[in-house]
């Protein structure tokens, strides 16, 4: 204004004058529309919302949205530029463009009223917002609405729909729905409602679902069946909730859903349904799961006859499924599903003290009071190897529901009594020295028992029995084992020590021989030339007395052949005489005959002495064949032997005719 008076000052005077009259006409129009509302212009990035102050047709019958003209809020929007409306009975609302960055949920104003027991209020087919008339013509309800807005730029009719973002809520203050509109946004902000539903998959988590709209359950049921699934049936597949009609459609209930969202990015209005999120169901390796299910028809008992612990039943019916899952991650929604892990290896229980196992199913085990037949009382230390076959989880768990109950009710009570059963049965001596028997028939006997109840029993291992607290019996009795123990110890000891003192010995005339050794090669060798020095000479004197024996041989039978000539000889001179002999024989008897025949026996030798040319004594004595150690005879011997045997002869012969 300070700019437009001073160019006027400026100006001449007519045309001062002409520019004040074009500001003053100015002035004038501008009120009179803005009194008249005659003229109204809308920017392009507004738009206007239309009252009707005063109509002849009266004023709207129900609600305050005309669609007959009547005085109201008229459904319909102006747009961007200039309009021209009848003086004093239309009022404009200028609005901003509604701007939706994320999530827009609306609140219709008018329409009909919802029914008893619906939560949202349902959109006409094939109408959106924008569309003020033929919402309320196509039969929209008031209230929250099922359908929400997603980012974009809109023009709704804000006298007839409240639109709220994350930021901003864009309505006509009409001042009557203050309140409700106030609580809505704040449950909306509760939920997080102003964004979409992230599902990361780094979080490894599922969405667990509850409806807020729809028929409620029937009675007995707490989860809502799965329903609207089937991508073929676009009528009713509701997209994991985010169409709301369609999953109505469908059949879907109030209440926690069955089904779950995993990962991924859903658009869904958290007035209708809300999501909370659960870890997924990670079965391990060496493990099943063991489905309860709480949702379901009821199923037909598929655990067979000789099986009387409960039913078992097929997978999707309610109760405890007969098949195990095996090892994985499972979106199992843990409001509808119970899944316990059973292990499939071998895992140990121990009845020992201060010692668990991770898997915590023995942390209410403690070692075996256990009294003997001698009396004493001692404690055992007990570890058992078990094994569950995956085929037999379900049974377990319909018998006992958990692993752990199974350990504390079942198996411990069991082994407890068996020990102390075999305990009354041996002494103390007998229980330390007879363990690994005790061992293998444990582990037959509970392998049996335990097979009742779908369980293997791989291994029993006891440990060393030790004296309770403020007991020393036992350790006398092991004591006294030690001492007997060591005696015997000390007795192979000294053995060993014996024979480690004979190799030492034997080591040390083997040190001694090997530093005189270079002595007793030599003298080793001088042996030996010496030995061989005498073979030689012992050669030379065998050859030489071979020599001299042939030669004696030789000489000896010559010897014989002569003396044999001679005897024969001599025998038939001594025939001739023998026969003159005889006769004189004849003329003597008694005494005179012997000493007759012996004077002529001493004759012949003295005859044959006298003229043999050989010793009477042999110079060489040379050994015959015919005995061991014999010398031999020369011919002389020879001789004289056969004369002696010729008086032998002749004197039998006397005696036979003094016989005779």
């Amino acid at each position: 204004m300070e700019t437009l008076l001073a160019n006027l000052s400026g100006m001449t005077s007519p045309a001062a004058v002409y520019v004040g009259l074009v500001v003053v006409f100015c002035l004038l129009m501008w009120i009179t529309n803005k009194w008249t509302g005659v003229v109204v212009y809308i920017p392009n990035d507004q738009y206007g919302v239309v009252e009707k102050i005063w109509s002849m047709r009266g004023s709207v019958k129900s609600g305050f949205m005309s669609l007959n003209k009547e005085a109201g809020f008229d459904p319909d929007l102006i747009r961007g530029g200039l309009h021209f409306f009848p003086p004093w009975q239309f009022r404009i609302h200028r609005q901003q463009m509604i701007t939706v960055q994320s999530l827009g949920y609306v609140y219709a104003r008018d329409g009909k009223p919802l029914p008893a027991g619906q939560t949202l209020a349902r959109t006409p087919d094939g109408v959106f917002f924008e569309d003020a008339r033929g919402f309320l013509n196509g039969g929209g309800q008031r209230g929250p609405q099922r359908q929400i807005v997603r980012q974009g730029v809109y023009a709704f009719n804000t006298a007839l729909f409240v639109v709220m973002t994350g930021d901003k809520v864009y309505a006509i203050d009409v001042g009557a729905d203050k309140d409700a509109l106030d609580q809505m946004r704040s449950t909306i902000e509760d939920r997080a409602g102003f964004e979409p539903v992230i599902i990361k998959d780094t979080d490894d988590v599922i969405g667990v679902v509850t409806v807020h709209d729809g028929p409620v359950l029937e009675h007995g049921a707490i989860i809502a069946p799965a329903v609207g699934m089937d991508r073929n049936n676009l009528n009713t597949f509701h997209n994991s909730f985010q169409d709301i009609d369609h999953f109505l459609a469908a059949g879907g209930w109030r209440g926690r859903q069955e089904q779950v969202l995993v990962e991924g990015t859903y658009w869904i209005n958290r007035l209708f349904a809300t999501v909370e999120t659960q870890p997924k169901t990670v079965i391990a390796i060496g493990t099943v799961g063991v489905v309860i299910s709480y949702t379901g028809d009821s199923g037909v008992d598929v655990s067979g006859d000789d099986y009387r612990h409960g039913s078992l039943v097929e997978r999707g019916r309610r109760g405890v499924w007969a098949d195990p899952v095996p090892p994985g991650k499972y979106p199992f929604n843990p409001f509808a599903y119970k899944v316990i892990d059973v292990p499939t290896t071998n895992f140990v229980l121990r009845w020992i003290e201060s010692r668990r196992e991770d898997h915590g199913l023995d942390s209410n085990l403690a070692e075996i009071n256990l009294i003997t037949k001698d009396a004493f009382e001692p404690v055992l230390p007990l570890s058992i190897v078990v094994h569950i076959s995956p085929e037999n989880a379900p049974k377990l768990i319909q018998q006992f529901a958990d692993v752990k109950r199974l350990v504390d009710q079942t198996i411990d009570p069991m082994v407890s009594a068996y020990f102390k059963d075999a305990a009354q049965n041996m002494t103390m001596l007998q229980l330390i020295n007879d363990r690994s028997k005790l061992q293998e028939e444990a582990k037959g006997e509970m392998r049996g028992r335990f097979a009742a109840y779908n369980i293997d029993i791989q291994e029993v291992l006891i440990g060393t029995p030790r004296a309770r607290q403020g007991d020393n019996r036992i350790e006398t009795l092991l004591d006294q084992i030690r001492g007997r123990q060591l005696a015997a110890e000390q007795q192979e000891t000294f053995g060993a020590q014996r024979r480690a003192a004979g190799e030492q010995q034997k080591l040390n005339e083997a040190t001694a021989a090997a530093a005189q050794q270079t002595a007793l090669t030599e003298s080793t060798i001088q042996i030996t030339v010496a030995e061989n020095q005498g073979k030689a000479a012992l050669m030379r004197k065998q050859q030489e007395a071979q020599g001299i024996r042939v030669t004696a041989e030789a000489n000896a039978f010559q010897t014989v052949q002569e003396g044999e000539s001679r005897a024969k000889a001599v025998a038939a001179l001594g025939a001739a005489e023998g026969s003159a002999i005889k006769a004189k024989v004849e003329a003597f008897t008694g005494e005179g005959a012997r000493w007759q025949i012996q004077q002529t026996i001493a004759e012949i030798l003295g005859r044959a002495i006298e003229k043999t040319t050989q010793p009477l004594v042999p110079n060489v004595m040379i050994a015959g064949s015919g005995g061991e150690g014999a010398e031999g005879t020369n011919a002389n011997s020879t001789m004289l032997t056969a004369l002696m045997a010729l008086a032998l002869d002749n004197r039998a012969a006397l005696k036979r005719d003094e016989r005779q």
